[in-house]
């Protein structure tokens, strides 16, 4: 299997709240002692983190779950449960998370950028929290909340500085082998290169370095589909700077300006943005090519005798200077998305004729450890005619002696 896996599936399982606790404080010569059980712990979150220890999704391919710690649960004596520690899931920068339908929703592209993908479950409250006047002896506590569980698709896109574009077989692997310590597939074959490599070129007397990736090779059709090209296109999108390799051999698959004008075509088509984008074009493999040579007006080089090499590189580092510079003037975006959660009610009728409420808070008002005890059943009453259920009910159409479900509680619904 390869090492490098740009595309995977997550499965992300917040820590589910503690329950709080039914305890009466029990002490000698007290003979009614009061309600002292405590708060269970919250859940766990499951937080994404871009981080450059990562340069591929290699870990999620075979092991896509990820689950936080439950929160402990209350105990007597006012003895509060434990939070539940969260779990911080490191993904390689440039990771952009997606819902199972195709939202984007989050964009990693920094380092240190992190992204809540299951919020944990609150925290059940003890019997304690509902002791009042007329409720001397609460025997009920609250159940704790069942943390947050999503499935996402998760794509890499790859940070880099410089990214070469070109044709298949064009010499992109032997240019990124020649010039810094990344060592991918070479052969004589197209389409030998199948996944994107990144290599560090350090320029001489300490002047710099740059990130250069080579992309696998790209066809016309590429921003259809046509060759794989959306997998690969999307590796270009985060590149400063574009480095157009065209064939000069004659051999090669079209002459060197068809060769540029399909390339710009296909980035083009992919995205509009990448046609504006700095670019550096050369002439590759020109030591099979004088005659072309000759007629070719751009720079030209020849991994194999290093002829042009340098002066390559120095114009792709300017260039990747210059976009260095002007990122550095323009405002920093923000890096982590937030999705919100929707805590509002909602009524929606069943096929079989009942209805069913959603919304956290109204499953919440109900999460009573027992609903047979008329106190708990007085408060769960009072919290749902807060929240406005009666009202939502009744504008949907609900009728007395309807049956209504929210959450495991199911009960025939009679207004107020």
């Amino acid at each position: 299997m390869s090492g490098f896996v740009d595309e995977a599936q997550l499965h992300a399982k917040a820590g589910d709240g503690g329950a709080g606790a039914v305890s009466f404080r029990r002490e000698a010569h007290v003979s009614r002692g009061g309600p002292d059980g405590g708060d269970g712990g919250r859940g766990g979150d499951v937080w994404l983190v871009a981080s450059t220890a990562r340069s591929s999704l290699l870990g999620f391919a075979d092991h896509p779950h990820r689950r936080a710690e439950d929160g402990g649960h209350g105990r007597g004596k006012n003895k509060h449960g434990a939070t539940g520690a969260d779990l911080l899931v490191e993904v390689p920068v440039g990771t952009v998370v997606k819902s199972k339908a195709g939202e984007i929703l989050a964009d990693l592209a920094a380092p240190g950028s992190r992204w809540l993908a299951a919020e944990g479950g609150r925290p059940g409250r003890g019997n304690a929290n509902f002791l009042s006047n007329r409720r001397r002896a609460p025997g009920f506590a609250e159940q704790g909340e069942v943390g947050e569980e999503h499935w996402y698709d998760l794509e890499l896109r790859l940070v880099a500085d410089a990214a070469l574009v070109g044709f298949p077989n064009v010499g992109k692997s032997t240019l990124i082998a020649t010039v810094s310590a990344a060592r991918p597939k070479i052969a004589d074959y197209p389409f030998t290169t199948l996944v994107p490599n990144l290599g560090v070129v350090r320029m001489p007397a300490g002047a710099g370095e740059f990130v250069l990736a080579d992309v696998p090779g790209l066809i016309e059709g590429a921003a259809s589909g046509k060759g794989l090209g959306h997998r690969f296109l999307r590796h270009v999108e985060r590149a400063r700077v574009l480095v157009v390799m065209v064939d000069l051999a004659e051999f090669a698959p079209a002459d060197p300006q068809r060769q540029h004008d399909i390339l710009i075509s296909e980035l083009a088509s992919y995205n509009p943005s990448l046609a504006e984008r700095p670019r550096v074009v050369v002439g590759s493999r020109s030591d099979m090519a004088p005659a072309a040579k000759d007629s070719w007006d751009a720079p030209s080089v020849s991994a194999t005798t290093g002829e042009g090499i340098t002066e390559l590189l120095w114009a792709i580092f300017a260039e990747v200077q210059k976009a260095r510079s002007e990122e550095a003037r323009s405002p920093a975006e923000e890096v982590i998305l937030h999705r919100p959660i929707a805590r509002e009610v909602e009524v929606y009728r069943e096929p079989d004729g009942s209805w069913r409420v959603g919304g956290r808070d109204a499953i919440r008002a109900v999460a009573l450890s027992d609903l047979n005890d008329p106190d708990a059943v007085v408060v769960a009453q009072s919290r749902l005619r807060r929240l406005g259920v009666d009202r939502a009910l009744s504008r949907g159409g609900a009728r007395p002696g309807d049956v209504v479900s929210i959450g495991d509680l199911s009960f025939t619904w009679e207004p107020d």
